[in-house]
């Protein structure tokens, strides 16, 4: 199957002169976002030919705790929903979810 279409996201990291974070930036073509602040993002990418994950962790000076935590439970929703969604497995899905309410629940978010 030919690719007909490319599509490129970007992010900037604005570093501190200890290489600490200070600001991100991401745009992405086809979703018409250009240069959006975010003050923490997670990224993994696999790596197949190895079969390993690569991941970039950043966050900014400024990201509250509080809001690292909530960042942190819909992050885990989403991933619960994505493996839905990948696998079919209903059964590991939910288990993933009951553990997303337990977090929320412990954290103080729920």
């Amino acid at each position: 199957m030919a690719i007909i279409h490319k599509s490129e996201i970007k992010i900037k990291v604005g570093l501190d002169e200890n290489k600490v974070p200070e600001e991100l930036f991401w745009s992405a073509d086809d979703g018409s976002i250009k240069d959006k602040e975010a003050k923490a993002l997670l990224l993994s990418v696999w790596d197949s030919s190895n079969k390993d994950t690569y991941k970039i962790n950043l966050w900014t000076k400024e990201m509250p705790v509080n809001e690292m935590v909530q960042f942190f439970h819909q992050t885990l929703v989403s991933m619960a929903d994505t493996f839905q969604t990948a696998t079919g497995d209903d059964k590991m899905s939910d288990t993933m979810r009951d553990f997303c309410d337990y977090y929320a629940e412990k954290m103080g978010i729920k």
